[in-house]
């Protein structure tokens, strides 16, 4: 069977052409704007533009393809009849698959000038696009062809609905490799980002996101995906105790979620039993994979939107699945050493308090007073991350200082004080000399948060901007924590007192503008005070 213009000639036995040769429709004929759809309940179409000013070919065009699927999924027909009208409908869909454009509308290169527009202005590189002309002599193919990116070139009269049903399919066969290698490079742009930035806490959450947007492009499965976890330590947990990791497309944004509010109940029903399915299973349109890591997490991935073409694809998955649970791990593996890191700074800060039988949770307010400072003084996350992690060690040299000094419940006589002064420098030397970043920025921080923004503090007298911003800011957080207290040989001071005192040593022994910030942010100060008593 073959379409004509007029519809259809059961009897044909050869193809004839869609299009005959007929003079242009009006450009001011009457015809509907509506948006055309040959999709049915499908929830996924591939989105065709036809850009023509005869209303005759998009009849015939939607009529051609009114049967058409690619990978069981329908056309949804999107219409332009000027270059003008093609603008606005590409505003209003970015993602259109395929474009089949006149050459001839309003003038004689609208449809090229369009063309070069999507190219050079929008710069969609995805979109396909098939130039189709009734007048081939106003557009030559090799001009074209050579001097404008389209992918396609077709005379009307030469496209019969054979083949303009092998023309789409090639078109949304490209389309879907571009667009399969567009997410595959966020995907490796991901990973990248994780794997360089171990600070953040979510450094897990950006590699789980990076390896799913890559399974997805894999498996041309653009819907979303995910990643839970089973009995795992992680804050966001719903009612049948699966906790939500990471999630990309329709999953995204979806932390502190139940997955049942937003996951069909056959694969909820599904999740918890993939352990016991050979590694991976398939429920309706879903690859479900189980992931055990060595340290004992078990993580389960859902990618939403899979359509397995051949058996080899799917043992190609559970190898990158397997072979991803090695990044996984070794991603663990850091974590694990950086956080046993940190932890040993605390418990070492920690260490010095309990000797001087200061309050037990001074380091901890310290250092999270410290962060909240640094950020607002515009230091950079990574930054204002270390010195969290740096200035726990701000009385390190407190070990070289004699019991009975230390722990003296009176007022310290000169030669004690002298002694006393010491456990800056002490510290500085403990910590000093160190590859490490934060041991060396500890003891910048153990060296100067004595220093006095007048000139008037110690070990060394620096004063104003002499002082590094890590020794200013940690000078202004051990106090104010210090102050509002209790210690061996004071009380704690009420908490307006303690304001008062910051503000009255602005310029002398605090950095001014570091003060004001310090109170403009006081809430925070006062929810840390809350959450370590």
């Amino acid at each position: 069977m073959t379409l004509t213009a007029k519809g259809t000639e059961p009897g044909a036995t050869e193809s004839k052409p869609l299009f005959a040769k007929t003079a242009k429709a009006s450009l001011f004929k009457k015809r509907s704007d509506e948006k055309i759809s040959s999709a049915s309940s499908s929830c996924r179409t591939w989105k065709v533009a036809i850009v023509d000013d005869d209303e005759q070919v998009h009849q015939v065009t939607k009529l051609a393809l009114s049967g058409f699927s690619f990978r069981g999924d329908r056309l949804e027909l999107v219409h332009a009849y000027s270059g003008k009208e093609a603008r606005e409908l590409f505003q209003e869909h970015p993602d259109i698959a395929v474009l089949l454009l006149d050459v001839v509308m309003e003038d004689d290169h609208s449809g090229l000038e369009f063309a070069k527009h999507v190219r050079e202005e929008l710069k969609n590189a995805h979109v396909r696009i098939v130039l189709r002309t009734g007048q081939p002599g106003h557009a030559p193919e090799s001009r074209i062809i050579s001097d404008y990116d389209i992918n396609d070139y077709k005379e009307k009269t030469e496209l019969t609905a054979q083949k303009l049903y092998t023309l789409m399919f090639s078109c949304l066969r490209s389309y879907r490799d571009i667009m399969a290698l567009e997410r595959n490079r966020r995907g490796l742009e991901h990973v990248i980002s994780a794997s360089q930035d171990i600070f953040t806490h979510d450094s897990i959450s950006t590699f789980a996101e990076g390896v799913m947007e890559q399974i997805s492009s894999l498996l041309y499965a653009d819907q979303g995906a995910l990643m839970c976890e089973l009995n795992g330590l992680v804050t966001h947990e719903n009612r049948a105790g699966i906790t939500f990791l990471a999630g990309t497309g329709k999953f995204e944004n979806k932390e502190g979620k139940v997955l049942n509010d937003f996951l069909p109940g056959e694969v909820l029903s599904r999740l918890s039993l993939v352990e016991d399915d050979s590694g991976s299973i398939e429920v309706g349109d879903h690859f479900l994979s189980y992931l055990s890591t060595k340290d004992g997490h078990r993580n389960i991935l859902l990618i939403s939107g899979v359509r397995f073409a051949h058996p080899s694809e799917r043992r190609i998955m559970n190898l990158f699945c397997q072979n991803a649970l090695i990044a996984f791990d070794n991603l663990n593996l850091r974590v694990e050493i950086e956080e046993t890191q940190r932890e040993l700074v605390y418990r070492l800060g920690e260490a010095v308090e309990t000797r001087s039988r200061e309050t037990g949770n001074h380091v901890q307010r310290v250092a999270e007073f410290s962060k909240i400072l640094a950020l607002k003084s515009g230091m950079s996350a990574r930054d204002a991350e270390i010195l969290k992690h740096a200035s726990p060690m701000h009385d390190l040299g407190k070990i070289g200082i004699p019991d009975s000094i230390l722990n003296k419940p009176a007022k310290l006589t000169e030669e004690e004080w002298e002694i006393m002064q010491n456990h800056a420098s002490l510290g500085a030397q403990m910590l000093g000399n160190s590859d490490r970043e934060i041991l060396n920025v500890g003891a910048i921080v153990a060296l100067e948060h004595h220093e006095k923004w007048d000139g008037t503090g110690y070990p060394n007298g620096k004063s104003g901007e002499e002082i590094s911003l890590v020794g200013r800011i940690t000078a202004i957080t051990d106090v104010f924590d210090a102050l509002s207290s209790d210690r061996c040989y004071k009380n704690a001071w009420p908490h307006d007192e303690v304001v008062q005192y910051l503000i009255s040593e602005k310029g002398k022994h605090f950095d001014p503008d570091l003060v004001d910030l310090f109170i403009e942010n006081m809430d925070e100060m006062r929810s840390v005070q809350s959450r370590y008593p």
